[in-house]
């Protein structure tokens, strides 16, 4: 996993044309007026999911992971705590969805806090929980880049 702040994007373009494409637009496009939904970027390898939620307690989140994208998770709003840890500590609890591109898993992981205009970069080998609330529940604006690979 990688975690920092967009004006930092730049430092993550050699990792591959698809990521660097997926930072430029969120360092080239107004993101305040973006409604909910999916914008396509370059159609199915790589697109946005515009959020807006409210982030909930621990104890409603669940660990999952993908094996065909990888998540460039932004924040544009708001803040949470962002779950993340080794997809070989955690058990499945629930058969892999090719369709959906999620699995579900428990255990137990770490957590930092992802707050406006910072970004996390997850790979299939990284399970994470998105959308904790830090103390208290709060709406926040994410947008959720796909990859694929």
């Amino acid at each position: 996993m990688i975690f920092d702040a967009l004006y930092n994007a730049d430092l993550y373009y050699g990792m591959g044309e698809r990521i660097e494409k997926a930072l430029q637009f969120l360092q080239d496009t107004e993101l305040d007026n973006l409604q909910p939904g999916r914008i396509d970027i370059d159609g199915d390898n790589i697109f946005a999911l515009v959020q807006k939620y409210n982030t909930k307690d621990i104890t409603e989140g669940k660990w999952e992971a993908h094996r065909k994208y990888l998540d460039i998770q932004y924040m544009v709003r708001g803040s949470e705590s962002f779950g993340f840890v080794n997809i070989d500590y955690l058990e499945p609890i629930e058969d892999y969805n090719d369709e959906k591109d999620i699995e579900f898993l428990r255990g137990e992981g770490d957590f930092l806090q992802l707050n406006d205009e910072e970004f996390a970069i997850v790979f299939p080998s990284d399970a994470h929980m998105p959308g904790v609330a830090v103390e208290e529940i709060e709406e926040v604006f994410k947008i959720v880049i796909k990859i694929k690979l």
